[in-house]
Order: C-alpha cells, then sequence, then structure tokens
C-alpha cells in the first residue's frame, strides 16, 4: 500500500490527534540524529521522514505484541529517517573507499607494533603525503563517521525500551560484549583523542570550541577526531572477526 492511500485508510480523527500527541517525538529524534550525520542532511527533511514513519506506526501498531506506542513509533520514524539519509547520501563511494584504506593501515600498523599508529606512519603506509593524508581526515565529516547502517543497528536512548523486548538472550550479550569492546577500545586511544571525543560527545562542545580549550585550530580538532573514530574502526573490526 502507498503511503498516501495507507493515510486515506486511517481513522482521520484519531491520526490527527495521535500527529499532534507525537510530533514533538519526531522532532527529538530528528535533532537526535542530525549530531551524528553529515553535515549536509537538514533536519526539516529527517522530521519530514519522520512524520511520514509516524504515519506507518499509527497504520500498524498492534497493542497485544507488548510494546507501548511510543516505543514502536519511535522504531518507525528513526527507520523512515535513516531510509532517506541512505536515499540521499551524497558522498562519493572513493572516500568511502579512503576510509576504508585508513582504517586497514591503522590496524595492520596497530598490528605489527603494539601501540597506537601515528599519523606520519599511517601517511607512510598508504603511499601519501601528510597533505593528502589530512584530506581524507577533513572528508570524514567532523567526527560523524559512523555510517548509516551503522547507526540503524546502534541503540538510542529512545528505544532503549523497544530493544530489550524484542532482543534474544543471546543478542542481549552481543549488544553488551560491544559496549564493553568500544569501551576498552576508547580506553587505548592516545590521550588527545581520548580527550576530544569525551568533549565532543560526553561534554557536547562543538569543534570551535573545543579548538578554544585546546588552543589548536577547528579543522585540526576535526581532524584528530576523525583520526580516532577511523583508530576505534580499526580495533572493532578485530573484535568483529573474533565474535
Amino acid at each position: 500500500m502507498s503511503r498516501v492511500a495507507m493515510y486515506s485508510s486511517i481513522q482521520k480523527g484519531d491520526t490527527d490527534e495521535r500527529i499532534l500527541q507525537y510530533a514533538s517525538l519526531v522532532k527529538r529524534i530528528a535533532y537526535h540524529l542530525l549530531n551524528r550525520l553529515a553535515d549536509s542532511v537538514q533536519v526539516d527533511d529527517l522530521i519530514q521522514a519522520g512524520m511520514l514513519g509516524l504515519l506507518e506506526a499509527i497504520k500498524n501498531y498492534d497493542s497485544t505484541q507488548g510494546a507501548s506506542f511510543e516505543t514502536y513509533a519511535g522504531i518507525r520514524i528513526r527507520g523512515s529517517m535513516l531510509d532517506e539519509v541512505r536515499r540521499s547520501d551524497w558522498t562519493p563511494r572513493s572516500v568511502h573507499k579512503k576510509w576504508r584504506s585508513v582504517t586497514e593501515a591503522i590496524r595492520t600498523i596497530e598490528n605489527q607494533t603494539g601501540r597506537a599508529a601515528r599519523a606520519s606512519e599511517i601517511a607512510d603506509y598508504l603511499g601519501i603525503d601528510h597533505d593528502e593524508y589530512h584530506r581524507i581526515l577533513d572528508d570524514a565529516s567532523s567526527c560523524r563517521l559512523f555510517s548509516v547502517e551503522e547507526l540503524a543497528e546502534a541503540g538510542d536512548h529512545y528505544l532503549d525500551e523497544a530493544t530489550n523486548f524484542v532482543e534474544e538472550p543471546i543478542a542481549g550479550l552481543g549488544r553488551e560484549s560491544l559496549r564493553n569492546a568500544v569501551a576498552q577500545a576508547i580506553k587505548g586511544l592516545p590521550e588527545r583523542e581520548q580527550l576530544i571525543l569525551s568533549l565532543y560527545y560526553e561534554e557536547e562542545l562543538n569543534l570551535r570550541e573545543i579548538g578554544e580549550v585546546l588552543n589548536i585550530s577547528e579543522s585540526r580538532v576535526s581532524q584528530i577526531c576523525s583520526q580516532a573514530i577511523l583508530r576505534l574502526r580499526a580495533r572493532l573490526s578485530g573484535w568483529m572477526e573474533q565474535k
């Protein structure tokens, strides 16, 4: 059924009431996701997609399944937003390929040396100069490097109830194991990278504010943050292969 037809089939009064009641949920999820996506993503586009997800939730919700409507709607809203981002992804494949190359370089160097790979070593491994390596880091979108697929798999506090409700015990163990692996990988980052990630994700400072705290440029903060995320990718890819 098309979304237009779906909308027409719902009792209009109930739909309007639900939309008014849960419009704020759509906005909360949109702004939460916006902070983790590329700067090219517009919040209005997320909200529009989220409203369509809300309509789908109103149409398909089954209270006998146990989850609350807000939990179910949150899943559909978020999924609709991520689908919209997938459809409008502007990042060239060449950029993704470079990110994967850097990740592999970091992983190889750190496995060989037993310590954090230096920027100069990564550039040498890739056969590029330092300026080119920094350009790759700049393309990593100011710390917002996690892919849409990873966002779709990662839990949000809005969806915790639903996650706990639907996942099998073994899946719960996997999720807990992943959280522990991420925590350990972050602890192993160079001190400056740990600090910048903490200021960005926990203290919620923007890149300019972090630069002022550390007395470095905003672009340099972005590069360090991107390198930290790529380093985490490299270390967690090893964890995934062990599962």
